[in-house]
């Protein structure tokens, strides 16, 4: 399906959504229980055109969570600062120092131990995906990536190609319980679908980004275990847009989708923690402007 499902999903939500209190004090309409298709077979993804959406931000993003961190620092060091304000409202209200983001980042770099101790979100996706601890202080912990291709390769007809990052005993150390949680792999023939179920989808930001960053996981598991890609399903619980976008939601319902773009892997490193930035292409990608919307922290 196309993204014109995203653009029924905004119009519901905006029109007929329940207007909410939420955790930010923005506040929210919402519905709960979404559903999206996407058709991965035909080399597409699911990169919105109505507005641009900063993919290679989302590699970059895709790639730190794969690699298991837990820090900004690699992403600063990147020039991604879509983590930043996290941390920065910790040290600023620790602190009372007011830094901006740029000074923030700037020491974040430039300082190890501040890095060390300002920059950690504690035991997010990465660190959950990568090193679920098995008991407390277990910095190694379980790969649940590479179980799941090795379970992809070797049952391929298996009910547990699973992965996920609600630990319910590092939540409260985390400096945002994860929203996309639980993602889930079905292999029909040669070809690999994912469902990726999202408890908190804030769809006027987050979910250009997810629904991207879900279809080129499966383009990469694929790759790797030797099947093609199938099909990308969305379902989204609490799906809400914040009160502060209708300014979003008004440029997103005026614009005509332009048809998503495809993407290209050029190399297969030897596994999946192999990829580089530069492994990936995006071919035929031409959307409407950005739309600039403040982010509820």
């Amino acid at each position: 399906m196309s993204e014109a499902q995203y653009l029924d999903l905004v119009a519901r939500v905006w029109a007929t959504g329940d207007e909410r209190r939420d955790r930010t004090g923005t506040g929210t309409r919402a519905l709960f229980g979404e559903t999206m298709r996407f058709d991965l077979s035909d080399g597409s993804v699911p990169l919105l055109t109505v507005k641009r959406v900063y993919w290679k931000t989302a590699i970059r993003e895709l790639l730190w969570f794969l690699a298991g961190t837990r820090n900004i620092r690699p992403l600063v060091a990147q020039g991604v600062g879509i983590w930043t304000d996290w941390p920065l409202k910790r040290f600023n209200e620790a602190t009372g120092e007011g830094l901006t983001q740029a000074a923030f980042e700037a020491r974040i770099l430039s300082d190890d131990a501040f890095a060390a101790e300002w920059g950690d979100l504690g035991p997010v996706y990465g660190a959950q995906w990568r090193h679920w601890p098995r008991f407390p202080g277990d910095s190694e912990g379980i790969d649940q990536i590479a179980a799941l291709v090795a379970g992809l390769k070797t049952n391929p007809a298996s009910r547990r190609h699973i992965f996920t990052g609600w630990n319910v005993a590092e939540l409260d150390q985390m400096a945002l319980p994860p929203c996309h949680m639980t993602y889930q792999y079905f292999v029909s023939g040669n070809k690999l679908s994912g469902i990726l179920y999202q408890r908190s989808c804030d769809i006027g930001l987050g979910l250009p980004f997810n629904i991207f960053e879900a279809a080129v996981l499966i383009r990469m598991l694929a790759a790797q275990c030797d099947l093609e890609p199938g099909e990308l399903v969305w379902m989204g619980a609490d799906c809400h847009l914040y009160l502060n976008h209708e300014h979003l939601v008004t440029e997103l319902l005026g614009r005509e989708p332009k048809g998503f773009p495809t993407l290209r892997l050029t190399r297969r490193p030897d596994d999946i923690f192999g990829y580089r930035f530069e492994d990936f292409a995006i071919d035929g990608y031409d959307p409407h402007p950005a739309i600039p919307a403040p982010v509820a922290v």
